[in-house]
């Protein structure tokens, strides 16, 4: 995506990126997996069959995927989190894009207004 150069229109880019970014709720930066497993119980159905069908959290910390359980309760919610993580991270990223590209803008324009005096 192209960054304007001037520091107003960075500027104006940039607080309207932020009005823009009103999370609907919680979000969760991370992937929400379903598998099959088998409960260990005797006699069960999913001893010969596919299974009871669970989900799980993947996310990273320092590098490393960890995983929590998602109680079947809580699945429509939590799906709902993972949906608005993904609504707002394109969203986060330009943010910080027009963040970074305003303060290079400030110093350059600072250097041009000395080389003035």
């Amino acid at each position: 995506m192209h960054l304007p150069k001037h520091p107003t229109l960075i500027r104006r880019q940039l607080d309207a990126r932020v009005k823009e970014f009103k999370p609907e709720g919680p979000f969760v930066a991370a992937t929400l997996v379903a598998f099959r497993r088998k409960c260990g119980r005797t006699g069960c159905h999913c001893q010969s069959g596919e299974g009871h069908l669970a989900h799980h959290l993947t996310y990273k910390v320092k590098g490393k995927t960890r995983s929590v359980y998602v109680p079947q309760d809580l699945l429509p919610e939590v799906r709902q989190w993972v949906r608005e993580h993904h609504r707002l991270k394109p969203l986060m990223r330009r943010i910080s894009q027009l963040a970074l590209a305003r303060i290079q803008a400030h110093v350059t324009d600072q250097r041009r207004k000395a080389g003035r005096s």
